[in-house]
């Protein structure tokens, strides 16, 4: 799987249907697999994509309707089953941990690995994982219940120290981490080299948000500003926006018009209702505001620079 890629395994609302699953997303990032939300048959999709279940590192849970973390309880079955050791964190609301550990209670099932849960703050935009590479921010978000999103940012990266330049000015390996954190260069006779003339630029640090149920909340476009990857829920149409206000959703507009407020570089829409069997509305909808929308696709592989691409088709009889 190709690094800083997402890949969607459920983008249907509420029920599964034949053509999408419920809620759930595999957002692949410096080695590393986080799966957002869980909805039913998570595992198969899962299977389908050749994700191995024992590489997933983190589970992030949004809210605890069921389209978004029923599957939760299979998969981590599996996990058992297949001899998982490693530690597994979620993060999720409160009361997530009391159904799980409920759950493999009554099944009088002991997990063989560690399992450490994480409640999310109901704070608007809060740091909930720090590594030397990356940060991880939840987003509180308005929906029937308490709902968050999630901001991946990866930490600005060095800029890139010219070759020729270390040998020319006979730089010290010290000073070579300095230059690379953005430092001048003094010479013994005082003349100071810019860095500019020392280095070049890195590639840009990547980011993605997700942002999953909400009613439309344009400040959320504040604490995701300029991100690169953007996921938001379009379940409905502009002409239900009233339906869309009163079950606390949005529409494939409103996520556009979030995009265009965060000045993301590409926006997916999904999460769609089941009332939708064709979605060129949700993509003609979203791209007269925000022109580089993709549709989500169950099984299919987003990134920023290339086109959507399917992991799986089903074989014939």
């Amino acid at each position: 799987m190709e690094d800083y890629s997402l890949t969607v395994l459920g983008c249907s609302s509420a029920t599964p249907n034949s053509l999408r699953f419920p809620s759930s997303q595999i957002f692949h990032a410096l080695g590393k697999y986080f799966l957002l939300d869980c909805g039913e048959g998570t595992q198969m999709q899962l299977r389908r994509a050749k994700v191995p279940f024992e590489n997933i590192n983190v589970i992030f849970i949004s809210h605890l309707h069921g389209d978004h973390y029923y599957g939760i309880f299979g998969l981590l079955a599996s996990l058992n089953l297949t001899g998982r050791k490693t530690p597994l964190v979620i993060y999720g609301p409160k009361g997530l941990e009391e159904i799980v550990r409920f759950h493999f209670r009554c099944e009088e099932q002991n997990l063989k690995f560690p399992l450490f849960f994480k409640e999310l703050p109901k704070e608007p935009f809060a740091c909930i994982e720090e590594k030397k590479n990356y940060k991880i921010y939840s987003i509180y978000l308005s929906h029937r219940i308490d709902c968050w999103g999630f901001y991946f940012a990866e930490n600005e990266r060095e800029r890139n120290i010219k070759k020729a330049a270390i040998s020319q000015y006979n730089i010290s390996i010290e000073d070579v981490k300095s230059i690379k954190q953005g430092a001048d260069y003094t010479l013994c006779d005082g003349t100071v080299i810019a860095n500019t003339e020392l280095t070049t630029d890195p590639k840009p640090a990547f980011s993605y948000a997700y942002i999953a149920d909400t009613v439309f909340k344009p400040e959320i476009a504040e604490y995701i500003k300029n991100v690169r990857l953007m996921y938001h829920e379009a379940t409905f149409l502009q002409n239900y926006s009233d339906l869309a206000k009163e079950t606390f959703h949005s529409t494939a507009r409103q996520a556009a018009e979030c995009a265009k407020l965060a000045n993301a570089e590409k926006l997916i829409i999904g999460h769609y209702s089941a009332r939708y069997k064709s979605l060129d509305g949700h993509r003609e909808e979203a791209t007269e505001v925000f022109e580089n929308t993709e549709l989500a696709s169950d099984l299919y592989s987003y990134t920023v620079n290339k086109p959507p691409y399917c992991l799986w088709q089903p074989k014939s009889l």
